[in-house]
């Protein structure tokens, strides 16, 4: 239900397809507030730290990471245009591999910081990461954009 007012709220005015400024915030709290609470899980399971100190590396990657989501997804919309629906696996494949490698540059600095590991460890760490955010990345944008779809396309049938 929230899912649909804020489609119905942030929709762009001139174009149904582009997403305004507000939902792209939206898009991205949403995409890092489930991603933050599953990466914790797993990051606690797989490193034996304490959840603490893994929801502290998973809160600075997560500001992190929606900086950068909103930065490369305005720049890959331009490259392969607003209507996100009707991009195919390859190109949302693209996607995720262009996200996760600026990610991969960007948090290693910060991992090998914060959790004091050598270069190794925090590349397979990061690696394992990138698979998981390449994986998730690609589920959590195909179903919003098809929700988002189907939300606004029966929105524009009722305005009719």
């Amino acid at each position: 239900m929230l899912f649909i007012f804020i489609c119905k709220t942030f929709r762009s005015r001139e174009n149904p397809q582009n997403m305004s400024f507000k939902e792209r915030v939206f898009h991205a709290l949403l995409f890092e507030a489930i991603a933050l609470f599953l990466l914790t899980l797993i990051a606690v399971f797989i490193t034996g730290n304490d959840v603490a100190k893994m929801s502290g590396l998973a809160i600075m990657l997560s500001l992190l990471a929606m900086v950068w989501n909103f930065i490369f997804n305005i720049i890959f919309d331009k490259l392969y245009g607003p209507d996100r629906t009707k991009r195919t696996l390859w190109i949302r494949i693209q996607h995720g591999l262009g996200f996760e490698f600026g990610m991969l540059v960007f948090s290693f600095p910060i991992m090998m910081w914060m959790l004091q590991l050598d270069f190794l460890s925090v590349l397979l760490l990061d690696i394992g990461a990138m698979v998981f955010f390449l994986l998730y990345a690609i589920a959590f944008n195909w179903i919003y954009d098809l929700s988002r779809a189907q939300i606004v396309n029966n929105r524009a049938r009722i305005t009719r």
